[in-house]
């Protein structure tokens, strides 16, 4: 379908029902569908096989990132498994320092055990990548922006070091969504997604994606979506579609609230460090301007309090709600030592430079005034650190 980007989270995948003209699209709430004759069907046989409502998502996601297949799962960490599911045991795997916990975790305690190895570097360093790849490197994992430091790859310069050495590349787009940045148009081979962060954006579903570009990949990934059988149910698959019908005009807002929100922490005495894309200061500003359309709206904050006036914060907030997740219309906070990201080594975090007093925002699309006056009164009642 070639439309833009507003039209095609509308129509995209989604047609008006035929039987009877709804003019959105059903939720196929069966588990298998009758045959013609055995082996002959209508186009379904079995529900974790494949479902309507989940191929309209498929459809649409596949649309939306530029092209190729989408896969749909029952979580972004099912669909980070089916891309190391294409791996065989000794293939080696470089993925960034800066990574989700959920995905750490899955790497080192889950595909380690079974023959994966695996290279944690800074991959916003072109160099350092180059200088990480072995002859066994299959995989280039990138997450961008990064969870929780906001760190930028640039992933078309990565794509291509990769590509040179025969490996598949991942990028993660869960931060950004095909809003503001698509990565398969810049050389990545799957674009993985938690469709339960900005794609549904009202924490009401869980749910992951991955859309690829070759479609013997797509082949390869779709038989291990059947065959391992993680796959969202037809429900959660309308709420993800109803989600993104609104992508656009959501990000927009997301985005213009993160801006001011960061622009108003980055001159608050309480605050040591801002972690923001947008803010000309971040590391990597003119990457992120090069290939997002916009900064997003994920913000991370360093105070200047101890580790306990840090959490204390956390508790503080009356519209940021102390919550896992993000992404959604409802402004969220968390402190990801002791949450997304409890489960990477202590050491491991501070080595990446991930501090015990981090804290991580999703400004949501509440009035921006409200959040800041919220944030600032939080900030009032919290005790500067000690000389």
């Amino acid at each position: 379908m070639d439309h833009r980007f507003d039209t095609l989270a509308i129509h995209a995948g989604q047609p008006n029902e035929e039987r009877t003209g709804a003019v959105t699209f059903p939720i196929f709430q069966t588990s298998t569908f009758g045959q013609i004759e055995p082996g002959v069907t209508k186009g379904f046989s079995y529900g974790r096989t494949d479902n309507p409502t989940r191929r309209a998502l498929e459809e649409c996601l596949a649309a939306l990132e530029g092209g190729g297949f989408g896969i749909a799962f029952a979580s972004g960490l099912a669909a980070a498994g089916a891309c190391l599911q294409i791996l065989r045991a000794g293939d080696h795997v470089i993925a960034g320092r800066d990574l989700y916990g959920g995905v750490y975790r899955l790497f080192t305690k889950v595909y380690r055990k079974f023959g994966l190895e695996f290279t944690f570097a800074d991959l916003t360093d072109l160099a350092e990548l180059e200088r990480s790849f072995r002859p066994t490197t299959k995989l280039v994992w990138l997450e961008t922006p990064s969870n929780p430091l906001l760190r930028v790859t640039d992933i078309a310069a990565a794509s291509a070091l990769a590509k040179a050495r025969g490996a598949v590349v991942v990028a993660d787009n869960t931060f950004a969504t095909p809003y503001l940045q698509r990565p398969l148009l810049l050389g990545a081979d799957i674009v993985l997604h938690s469709t339960t962060k900005y794609l549904n954006g009202h924490s009401d579903v869980v749910g992951g994606a991955l859309v690829a570009r070759d479609p013997d990949l797509a082949t390869e990934l779709r038989f291990y979506q059947n065959a391992a059988g993680a796959v969202p149910g037809p429900q959660d698959c309308f709420l993800v579609l109803r989600g993104i019908k609104t992508l656009g005009v959501r990000m927009d807002r997301h985005c213009r609230n993160a801006a001011r929100v960061a622009e108003f922490l980055a001159g608050h005495p309480k605050v040591e460090r801002v972690h923001y894309p947008g803010l000309p200061g971040h590391p990597d500003h003119a990457v992120a301007a090069r290939q997002q359309s916009l900064f997003g709206a994920m913000v991370s904050i360093e105070l200047g309090a101890s580790l306990a006036e840090a959490k204390r914060f956390t508790t503080l907030t009356r519209l940021f709600t102390l919550a896992e997740s993000l992404g959604s219309v409802k402004s969220l906070l968390c402190h990801p030592p002791t949450m997304t990201h409890a489960s990477v080594e202590p050491e491991v975090r501070r080595r990446n430079g991930i501090p015990d007093g981090l804290i991580r925002l999703s400004v949501g699309i509440e009035d921006a005034e409200d959040l800041i006056e919220d944030l600032a009164q939080a900030l009032a009642r919290v005790a500067p650190s000690g000389p």
